[in-house]
């Protein structure tokens, strides 16, 4: 049990609380000690009879079938992936623009009348990460099928109507147009992997600070946002022995070490 708490107290914060959530919502339906109906956005509950927890339960309850170990797998992926290179030492930035973009995929699910926002978070997810990612880098999605990692939220969709129909594809552009506008209007539309937030609203990313406090950051610290990352060379990745690419989302080594 203690190597289990200290393996999980790796994990940074916020994607720690994110998977924390998912768990933990997901299994209160799974296992019905909590009713789904209660779990789910219903806008007359929220806004009527204040039942402001909803907000936070339906971005994270998950798929009642098999499938849900892919999207813990693919949240922890790319979360983790974000808040260790791109968000290094700052996760209070991260934690304070999550708590926008999931505002920002609830209002665009709105017209959908969707009551879970979970597959919008996983691609609002999976977009920044790989809009971040190094030109070149190769993705393996589940490890059945690799591609270049600008193809892998569209891959995703794809796969989402085709297994789940057109209802669940749509909430799934929700979170592609959220994941853009994150991209664009933070980072901005030319910052790639190495760089930092210099996008339109990018001084209003920044966390307060009493939730910089509450990390436990310095004033002004900014982390490494380059590391984790070694682009090899087209023409040296096709004689390297270990230019494979890396799996879902960002994080992992290309090429030699």
């Amino acid at each position: 049990m203690a190597d289990l708490v200290a393996e999980v107290r790796k994990i940074p914060p916020v994607t720690r609380f994110l998977l924390g959530s998912s768990l933990g919502v997901t299994l209160a339906a799974r296992l019905n000690i909590v009713s789904p109906y209660n779990l789910v956005f219903l806008k007359e509950h929220v806004t009527r009879q204040l039942e402001l927890w909803r907000l936070h339960t339906s971005m994270f309850l998950g798929s009642m079938q098999f499938d849900y170990i892919f999207e813990l797998a693919m949240l922890y992926r790319n979360s983790n992936s974000l808040e260790t290179m791109y968000y290094q030492g700052r996760s209070s930035d991260y934690a304070w623009q999550l708590v926008f973009v999931c505002l920002a995929i609830i209002l665009a699910n709105r017209p959908l009348g969707s009551w879970s926002h979970n597959r919008p978070l996983l691609h609002a997810l999976t977009y920044l990460s790989c809009a971040l990612a190094p030109p070149g880098t190769q993705s393996s999605i589940m490890g059945l099928l690799t591609l270049p990692v600008a193809y892998v939220p569209y891959a995703m969709l794809g796969m989402d109507l085709l297994v789940s129909g057109i209802d669940v594809a749509a909430q799934s552009v929700s979170g592609l147009v959220v994941g853009h506008l994150w991209w664009w209007l933070i980072w901005g539309a030319n910052t790639g992997a190495g760089g930092m937030e210099r996008g339109p609203l990018a001084d209003y990313a920044r966390a307060p600070r009493w939730l910089r406090n509450w990390f436990g950051e310095r004033e002004g610290a900014r982390g490494s946002s380059g590391a984790g990352y070694h682009v090899v060379p087209p023409r040296r990745q096709q004689t390297s022995a270990r230019g494979t690419g890396h799996n879902w989302g960002a994080g992992q080594r290309l090429g030699d070490s």
